[in-house]
């Protein structure tokens, strides 16, 4: 199924800036639809004369006509008359007599999309007239404010030019609640849901003819901050979107001018309750910074212990401890490396590639003890889950501790490589040096500390593998698999 970005970008007619217009429309109009308890299609006009149906929006207050998406479906001839009158005239042209779809009539009406004076497409709203009974109040201001947005649509009066680009969490919808303002800013009416969200937030007053504005004003109470768009949103001049916080509840307000012609008639506020979604935010929030505050005291306590190994390697005076002490050191300072980068963000997950770049050096560094080591990284490891960061840090820097330590230091010095080769989940890293080789028998028949934690914790914890080659020019090869968890997962992930 096409989507709409592909089928604007066929239009060869439609300039980039009438196609960012019409995006926006297809961005604002579920408002429409909803309070219209009708189905939208925006129509494309092609440069063979047809038009090909570009966007869909179902409405979330009834049922809809359309089960089956008609994107990328192209209008039949009857219907391509109809909007090329639209398109031409840039009137709206309803149809009185309903046409039937199965055993329900629909109603239609081909609105034009109009950016500075001209037509750049039509849209259909398709409302479903099978159930005859008297409309309630609510439905009829429904119907009344959604007239009034496509007769905007038809000037090119929405989506408002002026209104903040991009999406707001939490959008208020017509579901949530909403109110229909005069051009003072009176309410002329406020859907249940509406009235349901002031009572909870304290406000007892019959809404019916007061000033919002005056409204919202009275019930705030102290010091707290309010936001400076309210007093706008709340009049209704301007397209914008605020938040209130009154009686412990949070509101969200969303306005909507309604124009004629550059002329204020109104506007339609969009209220939305979101104090049990602020609250669920503040609890994350509060994990968050708790888990950050745990890998930061963790990071502290690794370096404690680092620093009480270093001051036992320094009185030691037995060759075999010293070294034993100075490989503790740099396993504990590895895993305090990942935890300080876990403690700076709220993702449960690491840039390895700057984790990595800081081990990497101290590893080759202290493994050198004077030798010229060089070292090259090629490719990315991307993000990689903590659970994973730990341990795969340890076994790479185990790896290029060995590179040096029995490859490079005998030969007198040479290089490193480490080449990193990222698909999804799985990743494969490949150390190798240009040093002395591999000893007779492979790895050994006794495996020493090192070898033995990485073999466990590569074939273990990061559900891989280890295999140890000959380097064709000389030296050693090690190539570690991993199958790397899903951030904030315990688990890894299968397809």
């Amino acid at each position: 199924m096409p989507s709409f970005a592909s089928i604007a970008e066929r239009m060869a007619d439609l300039l980039p800036g009438e196609q960012e217009w019409i995006r926006r429309l297809v961005a604002e109009w579920q408002v429409v639809a909803d309070l219209a308890f009708a189905d939208l299609v925006a129509w494309l006009p092609t440069t063979t004369g047809s038009f090909v149906a570009a966007a869909l929006c179902r409405p979330g207050t009834g049922s809809t006509i359309y089960h089956e998406d008609v994107v990328g479906m192209v209008a039949g001839s009857g219907q391509q008359a109809d909007f090329r009158e639209v398109l031409d005239t840039g009137v709206i042209r309803r149809h009185h007599d309903p046409r039937w779809h199965g055993s329900f009539g629909v109603r239609e009406e081909v609105i034009p999309v109009v950016m500075k004076g001209k037509a750049v497409g039509v849209v259909t709203r398709h409302g479903n007239i099978g159930v005859l009974r008297n409309p309630s109040r609510l439905e009829t201001n429904y119907v009344e404010l959604a007239d009034e947005l496509v007769g905007m649509i038809a000037r090119g009066e929405f989506p408002p030019a002026s209104a903040p680009s991009g999406s707001a969490r939490h959008m208020p919808r017509v579901g949530d609640g909403i109110l229909r303002l005069n051009t003072q800013g009176q309410v002329l009416f406020a859907s249940p849901n509406a009235l349901s969200a002031f009572h909870r937030a304290g406000v007892i007053a019959d809404l019916g003819g007061a000033l919002l504005v005056e409204v919202l004003a009275d019930c705030v109470h102290g010091p707290g901050h309010v936001d400076e768009t309210l007093p706008v949103v709340a009049m209704g001049r301007a397209p914008w979107i605020s938040e209130i916080e009154l009686g412990g509840v949070s509101m969200v307000l969303r306005s909507v001018p309604l124009t004629n012609r550059g002329n204020r008639t109104g506007a339609l506020v969009l209220c939305r309750d979101v104090t049990d979604l602020r609250r669920s935010e503040m609890e994350l929030m509060t994990k968050d910074a708790t888990i950050r505050e745990i890998h930061h005291r963790v990071k502290n306590n690794l370096q404690e212990v680092s620093a009480l190994l270093r001051m036992q390697a320094r009185r030691s005076s037995i060759p075999e401890v010293k070294t034993a002490l100075g490989d503790a050191i740099r396993r504990v300072s590895t895993i305090a490396t990942v935890h300080e980068t876990l403690s700076q963000t709220i993702a449960q997950s690491v840039d390895f590639d700057s984790v990595f770049g800081r081990t990497l050096r101290l590893a080759a560094d202290a493994a050198s003890t004077g030798i010229p080591v060089h070292t090259v990284q090629e490719g990315s490891f991307g993000d990689v889950p903590g659970d994973d960061a730990t341990v795969l840090a340890i076994v790479l820097t185990e790896l290029v501790t060995n590179a040096v330590e029995h490859g490079l230091a005998p030969a007198g010095g040479g290089t490193v490589w480490i080449k990193a080769q990222r698909d999804g989940d799985a990743l494969a890293v490949t150390i190798a040096d240009n040093g002395v080789g591999m000893p007779a028998g492979g790895t050994g028949t006794v495996e020493g500390l090192g070898t033995q934690i990485v073999r466990t914790f590569a074939t273990g914890e990061l559900r891989g593998s280890i295999t140890w080659q000959p380097r064709p020019g000389g030296g050693t090869r090690a190539t570690v698999t991993a199958k790397l968890r899903q951030a904030g997962n315990g688990e890894a992930r299968h397809n």
